[in-house]
Order: structure tokens, then C-alpha cells, then sequence
């Protein structure tokens, strides 16, 4: 029975090798996970003493400056346009840097998160549209207010927040 069906697998890669390149991408995107990427940002000041969170609607929790890419950005772009639209702080993609980790693969809803750090000094204007993010402030790290829990999951895998200690939610 296994030669059977190694003959016939065979068969199939071989036809599926034929076909034109446009046929075969269509194909492996039909049957394929996909996953969304986004990115997020890590500002912390250059003590770093203070981590800066949003609230966003509902207002449930505080969270991190994120957003998905658009077309023919990086993610490292991608982070930087995303700070400065959620807070207006206008920071170099030089500044940007790629976090250890730099991926957080999410299997559950199919994102990747690419996640960046930098440091800005607080104390200048941030400022909020009000729609999108309802408030924007730099925190302590030792008294850091509720954030979502995907939030607080992201960043444990740095050290930080309320998970920190517990390894377990990283697997969640």
C-alpha cells in the first residue's frame, strides 16, 4: 500500500512541477497557511526606566505602537510609520532596531508580529487622533498599568510586564 501511495505522490509532484509558476503560486496559497505580518514598537527611554503604551477603543487594556505593512514597506518601516502615526513621534529607521526576538510567530489567528525596539527621551507632545488611540503615556516599568493580554504576552518574551516570570504564556 505505501508504494502505492509513493507512486502516486510522485506523480503528483512531478505534475505539480510542470505547471506554469502563476498556477503553481495559486495553488500553494489555496492550501497553505497564510499569516498577516505586522509590527510593533518597544519605546522605552534611554534609561530605560519607562515603557510608552497606548490605550486604544474599547479602553480595556494598554498596549504597544503596531500595525500590519503595507505593500512594498519593511517591517522596520512599517514600525516607525505606526509610532509616528499612533503618537506623533518622529523617530530614524536607523533608530529602529530588530528585537532578540525579532519574529513572534502566533499560530492561533495566523499573524507574525516583528518587533523593534528604540529609545526616545519622554517629556515631548505625544499626540493621539483620538479615533484609532485614545491615549498615549510613558509608564514605569515597575508599575506598569493593565494591558491587553496579548500585549502582556509580547512582552514577556522581553523581560517585561506582569508574565515576565512565567515561561508557560509564551507557549500560549
Amino acid at each position: 500500500m505505501t508504494d502505492m501511495r509513493g507512486r502516486v505522490r510522485g506523480l503528483a509532484y512531478r505534475t505539480f512541477y510542470r505547471l506554469p509558476g502563476r498556477w503553481k503560486r495559486r495553488i500553494v496559497r489555496t492550501f497553505q497557511p497564510t499569516y498577516t505580518i505586522g509590527a510593533v514598537a518597544i519605546v522605552r527611554d534611554p534609561a530605560r526606566t519607562q515603557l510608552l503604551l497606548l490605550r486604544q477603543p474599547p479602553g480595556a487594556g494598554w498596549s504597544l505602537p503596531a500595525g500590519l505593512m503595507d505593500r512594498g514597506e519593511t517591517p522596520r518601516e512599517t514600525a516607525v510609520r505606526e509610532l509616528r502615526e499612533e503618537t506623533g513621534l518622529e523617530v530614524a529607521v536607523e533608530q529602529m532596531r530588530p528585537a532578540t526576538p525579532n519574529a513572534i510567530v502566533h499560530t492561533v489567528g495566523q499573524w507574525v508580529d516583528m518587533v523593534f525596539e528604540t529609545e526616545v527621551e519622554p517629556g515631548g507632545e505625544l499626540v493621539v487622533d483620538g479615533g484609532e488611540i485614545l491615549e498615549a503615556a510613558w509608564h514605569r516599568l515597575d508599575n506598569l498599568p493593565p494591558m491587553t493580554v496579548s500585549t502582556s504576552r509580547l512582552l514577556a518574551h522581553y523581560g517585561i510586564g506582569p508574565y515576565k516570570d512565567y515561561p508557560e504564556v509564551l507557549e500560549a
